[in-house]
């Protein structure tokens, strides 16, 4: 193809970057949710009992493996963007020729990498302390696939219009923390109150944790088509606003 070599250079520089700090990038997820694991599913897990038919502990695996790609993908991304506009590389690419959307493609595809990756490590982690079985092995990856590609385009955005490294981490932990939390990792949505129901169906992300315990259980608190065309819209929308920052050089030319 005719844009490969800059696209696999792209990818390659992206992967090599949080490959080469795996301690880093890799080990601190898979600690952190192997602490999910012994505080909420042993300690707290053991006193609520069953959840949806299944334990307590089979039920929140599948939200914390989305949780640990969802955390990996964004900020790799994040990261990495505002790092290359930071050292002024990233102007480099952008009038070179080769299309924004290449660029686009690259960065996306290195936070992906990592998504997956940090995810395959914590669902390692996940078999120790439970049993799993997929339910449906194309929903398990189209789900985690596109949930990936959904918070890496939204951790471009969020690189482009940051100006300090301070600026990366307010996303995460005034709106992703609090999305995920609330997402329904932890807990059933039915077991809400119905203001708070119908409240929890505004949050992306409960529509991403469900549709992935539905791929790996078969139980969902949301129907796996109404979740596929919430990913899938908030992608477009990504995609599209991604385009417009890189086409326009929003918040990275001064």
């Amino acid at each position: 193809m005719k844009y490969w070599v800059a696209y696999k250079t792209i990818v390659y520089k992206e992967v090599s970057r949080f490959v080469r700090i795996w301690p880093q990038t890799i080990l601190p997820p898979a600690v952190t949710m192997t602490l999910y694991f012994v505080i909420f599913g042993n300690l707290i897990g053991s006193r609520i009992g069953e959840m949806g038919g299944f334990t307590y502990m089979q039920y929140i695996a599948p939200g914390i493996i989305m949780m640990s790609v969802i955390t990996n993908s964004y900020s790799n991304v994040v990261s990495s963007f505002y790092s290359s506009k930071f050292q002024k590389h990233l102007e480099e690419m952008l009038v070179a020729p080769v299309p924004n959307w290449v660029i686009l493609a690259g960065y996306i595809t290195g936070g992906v990498s990592r998504g997956l990756m940090v995810g395959a490590v914590v669902t390692c982690v996940a078999l120790f302390f439970t049993r799993l079985h997929l339910h449906s092995v194309m929903i398990t990856i189209l789900t985690v696939l596109l949930t990936s590609i959904l918070f890496s385009l939204g951790g471009l955005i969020n690189g482009a219009f940051a100006k300090s490294f301070d600026d990366i981490s307010i996303v995460p932990v005034f709106i992703l923390t609090p999305l995920t939390y609330l997402g329904g990792v932890f807990y059933s949505i039915d077991l809400l109150p119905d203001f708070w129901r119908q409240l929890s169906l505004f949050n992306p992300v409960l529509y991403m944790v469900n549709a992935f315990r539905y791929g790996i259980l078969g139980e969902s608190d949301i129907g796996i088509i109404t979740a596929y065309i919430v990913i899938i819209t908030f992608i477009i929308v990504l995609v599209w606003t991604a385009m417009w920052v890189l086409n326009k050089g929003a918040g990275i030319k001064n």
